[in-house]
């Protein structure tokens, strides 16, 4: 396949398992639309969204073109998963890319094997994450990393959305470190309304402390934990209110853990307009057992706001522990005590908001998102002879 000496357009064949809320679907939407169309030629191959989760590119009303593969789902199905292999590979031979870019796990399997059967010259896949603790029993986790490590060896580039997840994964022995790259999420937030305005849009008190979660309540986020929490927390400010902005497999239990605490927490689901959540919080907190880079905590320090979160993951690059928050064990004491300090003490919370949004002005927009992977693919189509040397100065740069 696609032995043409020169490229005008490098074809890109990006496959994501489904496009619900989250980082993997906020970083391919923002590639699609930033990547230059008179370089690239993109498509989209995804699987559906499940019950319970919303859709990220209905919920935020974009212009996508997406090419949909029905089997293509989060569960292990036997049938279903040789199907989507087969629907994959009938899709690389009419497309024909020069790239397959795969993201999630279950789309990074059948993508890459597809990719490989067909003989698509190079592979990338995008670890948005991992899933190496907190997910699995100890005998599937072995099996998902020795599938990982196979994987990786037949993988030109590795892309981690953060450096803790790529050193996991090396340490894992998930590929070679000369193939990995850092490549940050990037996001951008719609219009942030005042204080007072998002509260009355999202029916909270105008006094009082808001505390707010947004994202999968599902189990690796810790739902029971956060709740826990917000109990804590409410014992010692009765008056704090924690706002759950999202839905997932979890929600109906963690609604039921929180029932004894009336208004003291608060459900709204998803939400298209999340930085009125963003603008009426005092404080973000996230209790997860993984993470890759989080996006909602990304989202927070573009508003201002400080955040508490568990050192997991890659959330180190996102909160700077005492400078933009507060990084804790995943404990509940330890958690609800590092969010009662803070808000107790408005010029430290207030600091920290100032300097989250400079770090995120700085790291986390989408220009620099489109271009570390358009820098990514120009080096990948130069190294194949696709396109002359020089095509490397004309990469945007940071």
């Amino acid at each position: 396949m696609n032995r043409d000496p020169e490229v005008r357009r490098l074809r890109v064949m990006r496959v994501l398992t489904r496009l619900n809320v989250g980082g993997p679907a906020m970083q391919v939407s923002t590639l699609l639309q930033g990547l230059d169309p008179a370089r690239f030629e993109h498509r989209l191959y995804t699987g559906h969204v499940e019950p319970g989760e919303a859709d990220y590119h209905l919920l935020h009303g974009l212009d996508l073109a997406v090419h949909h593969v029905p089997t293509l789902g989060r569960r292990l199905r036997t049938g279903g998963d040789y199907r989507a292999l087969l629907d994959l590979t009938a899709e690389m031979r009419r497309f024909r890319p020069h790239i397959v870019h795969t993201h999630t796990a279950k789309a990074g399997t059948l993508g890459r094997i597809a990719a490989l059967l067909t003989g698509v010259p190079v592979r990338v896949h995008t670890f948005h994450g991992h899933l190496l603790h907190g997910y699995f029993t100890p005998a599937k986790t072995r099996l998902v990393t020795g599938v990982e490590q196979v994987l990786a060896r037949h993988t030109h580039r590795l892309v981690a959305v953060g450096g803790q997840v790529r050193d996991d994964l090396l340490r894992a022995g998930v590929g070679r470190a000369a193939a990995y790259r850092v490549i940050m999420p990037g996001t951008a937030l719609g219009p942030i309304p005042a204080r007072g305005e998002a509260r009355r849009a999202l029916g909270l008190p105008a006094d009082g402390a808001v505390i707010a979660y947004v994202g999968r309540v599902t189990a690796i986020k810790g739902p029971e934990r956060l709740i826990d929490v917000a109990r804590r927390v409410h014992a010692a400010d009765p008056t704090a209110t924690l706002v759950v902005c999202g839905d997932g497999d979890r929600l109906a239990d963690t609604r039921a853990a929180a029932a004894d605490l009336g208004e003291a927490v608060r459900f709204i689901g998803w939400r298209a307009d999340v930085a009125t959540v963003y603008a009426a919080a005092d404080l973000v907190v996230l209790t997860s057992d993984n993470e890759g880079t989080p996006v909602c905590l990304i989202e927070a320090a573009i508003a201002g706001v400080a955040a508490v979160a568990t050192r997991v993951g890659a959330v180190g690059d996102v909160v700077r522990d005492g400078v933009t928050g507060v990084l804790c064990r995943p404990d509940a004491a330890e958690l609800a005590e590092a969010v009662v300090r803070l808000l107790g003490d408005p010029a430290t919370r207030e600091r920290m908001g100032r300097s989250a949004r400079e770090l995120a002005a700085a790291r986390f927009g989408p220009d620099r998102l489109v271009a570390d992977t358009d820098r990514l693919y120009t080096a990948l189509a130069v190294e194949r002879g696709w396109w002359p040397r020089s095509a490397l100065g004309g990469v945007p740069q940071r």
